[in-house]
């Protein structure tokens, strides 16, 4: 009975090893991100899959300069793949993490819709290769605000359990690669849109910025986006 048990025990010990290696050399052989050919996409898309040009809303090499779209130069890879695939929709055609206002489709749900699993991963290698182009970047505007922008980046708002800004977006504003974006020179009307998305839950896929964005009222988020938009 315990040789019995024992080679039950080392065959399954066999089978767990096995299908970890497998899993490991899935992930090796995969086909890595080629920035060249995510170029060609951000800059002619493919309209006969209904992939309109990146360039076209982000700008030059993912420097944005309308104010409606963000500016997805030198975000982290990993951040921008996770992104593009919260604009699918789910399994079973259930509606995707991210959409816009009253849970309308995002002008991005079309787009990567059309996308193939390479393709999203070559164009987020792309930007994340590219150069801020501070020049073109968002500024803060408002100095009524700024006090109020500051204490919520650094400091958070402690009597509503909301978390300093500055934790996983850093100081600077520069983000944390592969986890968290920057957020420095981007476009305080996105930047604002985007928290207030959050809050209603229409882009439903960091749940931490959910409950962070509902203790904050307008005004909070209107100082913090445009704080943030001027870091550098």
């Amino acid at each position: 009975m315990k040789r019995v048990l024992s080679r039950i025990v080392i065959a399954s010990g066999l089978v767990a090893a096995c299908s970890t290696f497998s899993l490991a050399h899935a992930a090796d052989t995969a086909a890595k991100p080629d920035a060249a050919k995510g170029e060609q996409l951000y800059l002619n898309g493919e309209l006969s899959r209904g992939v309109l040009a990146c360039v076209t809303c982000h700008g030059a090499a993912g420097n944005s300069v309308i104010e409606m779209y963000p500016s997805i130069a030198a975000q982290p890879f990993e951040y921008v793949v996770k992104q593009l695939h919260d604009f699918r929709p789910g399994a079973e055609n259930t509606p995707p993490l991210r959409r816009a206002a009253n849970g309308n489709p995002a002008v991005m749900t079309s787009i990567v819709t059309g996308m193939t699993e390479q393709e999203m991963r070559d164009v987020a290698f792309y930007v994340s290769q590219q150069k801020v182009d501070w020049e073109l970047a968002a500024r803060a505007t408002n100095e009524e605000t700024f006090e109020r922008g500051q204490q919520i980046w650094r400091g958070g708002l402690p009597d509503r359990n909301v978390a300093a800004c500055a934790a996983c977006h850093s100081p600077n504003g520069a983000g944390l690669p592969g986890k968290y974006p920057r957020l420095a020179g981007q476009h305080v009307p996105y930047l604002l849109e985007q928290l207030k998305l959050f809050r209603s839950g229409d882009r439903n896929n960091e749940a931490a910025m959910h409950e962070l964005a509902d203790r904050m009222n307008d005004a909070d988020l209107s100082a913090v986006a445009d704080y943030a938009a001027g870091l550098r």
